[in-house]
């Protein structure tokens, strides 16, 4: 069930888009939000003191990528007291083939609407059987996830652009998951990195991607991760496409940012400053 503030923020989305496209205005985004992995380090030794700096920053969502042994209670807490929601996180093959109930009773309590695999080991790539017997997994868990108001998320990296046997991965693997059940965070910066054209999936499989990993790559040859708007990925042809993806959530991301709060400020200004 969709809880108010989620349906607030639904409401406002939609509406915002309306006014765009019958007036020609720009729009800009709402809420941002951050993958704390981009300031893991910080946020292991000062939870509530890094959470605090995001909010100041201007995020009003984070995802979450590990809880550092916090319990429940502590995480709700921290996440009330600086205004902020975790409408997602991110999990592995592990959580979902041995602790799958007790994963989702967890994501519960914390406030999570989305739990997404974040990464494929070799194992679970090296042919394309493996990603299909890997979506078929992702179909059972949803189904189970789907009974406590949860779905289930796929999170792409760069291989799933590699050809095997003459195929793309990632179309077999998207054509494998269940559209009904299995929902995609698109990382924007990976997608580039593989060749991938955001929005020829966005055209391909509307609505099946209500979150995105905001990711700069650089103009050079490097392909590195860059603050956001310095880089070569195009933002404004990609969230004007917000709509037809079914784009809700905006999660900043760098792997390895070398100032990571500097990087969280940069990108929340930019991200603010957008219209498209």
């Amino acid at each position: 069930m969709m809880d108010r503030r989620t349906f607030s923020h639904a409401v406002v989305t939609s509406l915002a888009a309306l006014r765009a496209n019958h007036s020609g205005a720009a729009t800009k985004l709402g809420p941002i939000g951050i993958q704390l992995y981009t300031v893991r380090d910080l946020f292991a030794k000062k939870p509530e003191a890094t959470l605090n700096r995001l909010a100041q920053a201007g995020y009003r969502e984070v995802e979450f990528a590990g809880y550092n042994k916090l319990p429940v209670k502590a995480i709700r807490g921290m996440l009330e007291r600086n205004g902020l929601t975790a409408p997602s996180a991110h999990i592995d093959l592990t959580d979902i083939r041995t602790r799958w109930p007790a994963v989702l009773d967890f994501a519960k309590e914390v406030g999570h609407r989305y739990l997404v695999l974040a990464y494929l080991d070799r194992a679970d790539r090296y042919a394309l059987d493996s990603y299909r017997k890997v979506a078929d997994l992702l179909n059972q868990a949803a189904t189970a996830a789907k009974k406590v108001g949860i779905e289930v998320a796929y999170h792409n990296h760069d291989f799933e652009f590699i050809p095997i046997d003459g195929q793309t991965p990632y179309d077999v693997f998207l054509a494998a998951c269940d559209r009904s059940l299995v929902k995609v965070e698109m990382d924007l910066y990976w997608m580039a990195k593989g060749g991938g054209d955001p929005l020829a999936y966005f055209a391909k499989y509307p609505g099946r991607f209500p979150m995105v990993h905001v990711k700069d790559m650089s103009q050079g040859a490097g392909q590195e991760m860059v603050d956001l708007g310095t880089g070569r990925i195009d933002f404004k042809g990609i969230f004007a496409k917000s709509a037809q993806a079914g784009i809700t959530h905006y999660f900043v991301e760098n792997d390895e940012p070398k100032d990571p709060m500097a990087f969280a400020r940069s990108a929340a200004t930019y991200l603010k400053r957008l219209e498209y």
